[in-house]
């Protein structure tokens, strides 16, 4: 290691000698001018040295932060409640193509909820068990039928999807075979779609709201003509096609019995007990 080298001074008011030492000059041990502007820290790998009001602060500052995120939980956890208090009731109205029954339901039922003032409340759809009419408009006997009572049908067909399992409150079938055929949809949806275990219990019959009428199904029109939407005659029980009784009935012991009844009417009978039955079960609406 080289020795230092020393330069002697004489200091004329002291006399005293004063040493300077002479440092070996090294280009990279220069000082940079950046470093001279850096604040010399004071303490700060030492806690203990710090004053009692930067603890008062730090404990202030603190408090309030956990003040304001306690604020803040409460203030989601609010909103979470108001969104759910004001969510929509959604109801599904479904029959086979969504040309008939089913966007009648519709147009009956968003017609009551008006006639209300509670459109705000509730979310109204409809859907076919099958695609085959999927875009069109609804049967034009029907719009006609329902158009003459004062209800607009307005929807567009379209098929059952596996999120309206998840979308809506209430899945109505307009008669058995689609109500079996909404649940074994379900039933094959469920293991490749994150469907709710229990939404098979959404799915309801239409009649079964009906305090009027005792069918248990709403007939389907669709084949009777224009008198199959506007009444419904000469039937055997549980047939409600407006054209004659087919030969293979006609027989001995077969009874026939007379039904004059629309399809509306039973629509509106059920669409009634069913609004007054959701409002009685969901006081928020």
């Amino acid at each position: 290691m080289k020795a230092l080298h020393f330069q002697y001074r004489l200091n004329p008011t002291t006399t005293t000698i004063t040493t300077t030492p002479q440092l070996p000059f090294y280009p990279s041990l220069s000082p940079s001018p950046f470093l001279l502007l850096l604040p010399l820290p004071t303490h700060t790998h030492f806690p203990s040295l710090h004053s009692k009001s930067q603890f008062s602060s730090s404990s202030s500052s603190s408090s309030s932060s956990s003040s304001s995120s306690a604020g803040a939980s409460m203030s989601m956890a609010a909103s979470t409640e108001t969104d759910t208090d004001t969510k929509p009731f959604s109801v599904l109205f479904v029959c086979l193509g969504n040309i008939c029954r089913s966007p009648a339901a519709e147009g009956v039922f968003t017609d009551l909820v008006k006639k209300r003032g509670l459109e705000s409340k509730f979310k109204i759809d409809s859907a076919g068990t099958i695609n085959f009419h999927e875009g069109s408009q609804a049967d034009p006997r029907m719009r006609g039928t329902a158009k003459s009572r004062g209800i607009r049908i307005t929807s567009l067909s379209r098929p059952i999807r596996p999120s309206d399992f998840v979308d809506f409150d209430l899945i109505l079938a307009m008669d058995n075979q689609n109500k079996d055929d909404i649940i074994e949809a379900f039933n094959r949806w469920k293991f490749k779609d994150p469907l709710p275990e229990d939404a098979h219990n959404k799915v309801k019959l239409m009649c079964s709201y009906c305090k009027r009428h005792d069918e248990t199904e709403v007939p389907d029109p669709y084949y009777g003509g224009q008198e199959g939407f506007d009444k419904m005659s000469f039937g055997i029980k549980h047939w409600y096609w407006a054209p004659p009784i087919p030969y293979r009935y006609r027989c001995k012991g077969v009874k026939r019995r007379r039904f004059r009844f629309m399809v509306l009417d039973i629509l509106e009978d059920a669409c009634e007990s069913l609004l007054d039955s959701i409002l009685a079960e969901n006081k928020n609406i």
